[in-house]
């Protein structure tokens, strides 16, 4: 059994660690809060847009829309959204799984895979792999320092101009997409180039070009709303990442506070036997002096 000042200074550390994820678990439900209320704005706003911008896309011809073009993938861009911080259990793990998996499918169809990171767990993780890419704007881990669109909209346009410019041929968005405070959805969703209408794509009967009457005119379409719109679908993505990241950091350190209210139990449970037996022993060494000095 362990001495009293071991079990003593294990209650002290347990107490210690309890405090901080506690309060770290506060700090999670605040911001989760201000986190989720921004993605349940804007998801149905992102959601209906890429619905539009599909629809709108499909009723142009391949040289007019560039992000619709389809063409022999050779070179494959991953973005890894993640976070910056850990303790959120296994919130960057799973997207990491993800991309390891279609990592090994696309390898497997000879096509080239590069790994874009947003959030330092991924930039630390991917930047001693092959697949980690340059090119794109420093510091991508500050985007999570008071996110914006403006602050990722510079992000998107690089990513656009790289698959326009022909160095990547598709690129696909890893994320973890919120569903509440206690569930997140890894998802994989394609970016570039932008897929057709989903009747067409599940083969639903013939394609059907449909001609939308258009507001300014086609080239305005295509040069500003069109790559607005995409710019609007990676910050949905990264406000989704943002919320989930502060759900998963809340679910863990509330789990954390409970493993450490038990093992507290244990530990004062120990201490008293231990406390007990002290005692005991302090009183058998007692009892034992009086015998031998009446003898």
């Amino acid at each position: 059994m362990a001495s009293l000042k071991e079990v003593r200074n294990r209650i002290v550390s347990v107490n210690s660690t309890k405090q901080i994820t506690a309060a770290m678990k506060m700090v999670s439900a605040a911001k989760l809060r201000r986190a989720q209320d921004a993605i349940i704005r804007m998801r149905p706003y992102a959601e209906k847009l890429g619905v539009l911008l599909s629809n709108v896309s499909a009723s142009l011809d391949g040289n007019e829309n560039k992000f619709a073009q389809q063409r022999e993938v050779k070179n494959v861009l991953f973005v890894a959204i993640v976070s910056n911080r850990g303790l959120a259990g296994a919130f960057n793990t799973q997207v990491f799984r993800l991309i390891r998996k279609a990592a090994a499918e696309a390898e497997a169809r000879g096509e080239r895979v590069h790994v874009l990171s947003l959030g330092k767990k991924a930039a630390d993780l991917y930047r001693r792999t092959p697949w980690h890419v340059s090119g794109f704007p420093e510091n991508l881990a500050a985007l999570y320092d008071g996110l914006s669109f403006d602050k990722v909209a510079p992000v998107a346009e690089a990513i656009m101009a790289k698959f326009a410019g022909g160095e990547y041929d598709r690129v696909e968005l890893f994320y973890n997409k919120f569903k509440n405070a206690a569930s997140q959805i890894v998802t994989e969703e394609r970016y570039l180039p932008i897929e057709p209408p989903q009747a067409a794509a599940e083969g639903k009967g013939a394609s059907v070009k449909t001609d939308h009457i258009m507001e300014p005119d086609r080239q305005t379409i295509v040069e500003e709303i069109i790559p607005k719109s995409l710019k609007i679908q990676l910050y949905k993505a990264m406000l989704d990442s943002f919320a989930s990241e502060h759900g998963a950091r809340m679910t863990a350190m509330h789990k954390a506070t409970d493993n450490a209210d038990d093992l507290l139990k244990e530990l004062r449970l120990s201490y008293n036997k231990a406390r007990q037996a002290a005692i005991t022993n302090e009183i058998l060494e007692i009892v034992g002096g009086a015998e031998a000095l009446k003898g």
